[in-house]
């Protein structure tokens, strides 16, 4: 009964929503989500690692105001309503109208920025929303939907606009996707593939198995640096994080020092066997090893590491399903392989990629234009990140172009709608006025047959 009432009132508030606010009203309540949430970081961020037990606070406040700041900065300026273009050739007109009620599905791992993402694309494109948190997430998801809709009470928009279902449940969250008129689901694959079979028009994600290319005659400290920094952030849990770092064997003396100078603890081989076991059980990822630190992770497979250690580096021994580290973990472990030539890292990658991840995000440290390319063209992935850290990098970047998200498609590769990074213009429905001229024109004299 909750769900069907829930929907009801946001039926009820899109309506009034959608008749009564302009485009210039619709983008001040919009920036005072994104600023509610970049104010109360600190406060969020700490409940979210209370309550889930995953994640680094710090991290999290560093994500609230990187995601705050940059969905409003994509979102300011872009009309979402009424006439959004006019082509000049064929006068074509495009008028952009709501969807109606979006139902919100978001996860343990983000349950701050994700709903707050999902509810800024929303009010954009006039649509209510309904949030549906993870069940480990609902009180900080609950109070980030709280503290939003009390900043939007002086704006006086109609009571039901943004929800979130309490006390939520894998049954509450399926009705909810049944009732809605469309849903955007970010999570699990399970309930991504739940979304997609729920009737109702949706975009999901895939899974992230980050893989990363280390091109030669490149800086392998700053490579290293950049690596590092996107794996150990927010302890492992962004679906965009390194994963694996790819190397050529020449260098491989060159490329362990450098990862081992910022941090990194490569794992000998008589203590490989434990970790693997501390982080994978019965062929997938261990669930009490998602997001925890290193120190965690080495105390699970009681193994000594020294002191300030931010990542652990297991060589791989073999690629694909070869290897259970070839597959994604989130935590601060990566698995290296080494290859003969940039055809053979292209390959690595992608086996990676196909065993789990594909469709994703992929990364590669390059001053090579033609490698650069070659990767973006063979590898099976919707991103790739150049020369950065990809957990920060890909899912939004102002100097890249990358549409600030917490939601990033992977195409049919990763059975997903769209092969790009989320954003409101998913949200519109656009009606197109083909004005065809009355202007007789005469018509082609068809081409002889050719014999």
């Amino acid at each position: 009964m909750e769900v069907k009432s829930v929907v009801a009132k946001a039926r009820k508030a899109q309506a009034i929503f959608e008749k009564n606010f302009s485009q210039e009203q619709v983008d001040e309540i919009v920036q005072t989500v994104a600023q509610t949430v970049y104010d109360n970081a600190h406060r969020l961020s700490e409940l979210a690692v209370e309550e889930t037990g995953m994640g680094v606070v710090e991290d999290k406040i560093a994500k609230c105001h990187g995601k705050s700041t940059g969905v409003w900065h994509d979102l300011k300026d872009k009309k979402s309503m009424g006439v959004l273009r006019v082509d000049e050739t064929t006068n074509l007109v495009e008028i952009g109208k709501a969807i109606g009620v979006v139902a919100g599905i978001t996860p343990s791992t983000n349950p701050v920025v994700t709903p707050m993402s999902k509810i800024m694309f929303a009010l954009k494109t006039k649509n209510a929303i309904i949030i549906a948190p993870h069940p480990k997430a609902a009180r900080c998801s609950g109070l980030t939907v709280e503290l939003i809709n009390k900043a939007l009470q002086k704006f006086n928009v109609p009571e039901g606009l943004v929800q979130i279902l309490s006390n939520p449940s894998v049954e509450k969250t399926q009705e909810l996707m049944r009732s809605c008129d469309v849903v955007v689901a970010t999570g699990g694959m399970a309930m991504v593939k739940s979304a997609y079979s729920s009737g109702k028009p949706s975009f999901g994600v895939g899974a992230g198995n980050v893989q990363v290319i280390l091109d030669r005659q490149i800086d392998y400290q700053e490579a290293a640096l950049k690596v590092i920094t996107g794996r150990k952030f927010d302890n492992g849990i962004i679906c965009s994080g390194e994963q694996s770092f790819i190397y050529h064997e020449d260098d491989r003396a060159e490329v362990m020092a450098a990862f081992v100078a910022q941090g990194a603890y490569v794992v000998p081989d008589q203590e490989r066997q434990l970790v693997v076991e501390a982080i994978f059980e019965n062929g997938g990822l261990a669930k009490d090893a998602v997001g925890q630190s290193v120190n965690f992770i080495a105390a699970k497979a009681g193994i000594s590491v020294p002191a300030g250690i931010k990542v652990l580096v297991l060589e791989a021994k073999g690629i694909g399903e070869a290897d259970i580290i070839c597959k994604e973990k989130m935590c601060p472990v990566l698995a290296a392989f080494s290859y003969k030539n940039i055809d053979e890292a292209i390959q690595i990658a992608t086996a990676n990629l196909l065993l789990e991840g594909s469709g994703h995000t992929a990364g590669i440290h390059s001053n090579n234009q033609e490698n650069i390319r070659k990767a973006g063209s063979r590898i099976p992935v919707s991103r790739l990140i150049v020369n950065a850290p990809c957990a920060t990098t890909a899912g939004g970047s102002v100097e890249g172009g990358l549409a600030f998200t917490n939601t990033l498609g992977c195409g049919s590769w990763g059975g997903n709608s769209i092969s790009e990074n989320f954003t409101y213009k998913h949200l519109l429905n656009v009606t197109r006025i083909a004005s065809i001229s009355r202007k007789k024109v005469s018509a082609p004299k068809p081409k002889p047959t050719l014999v």
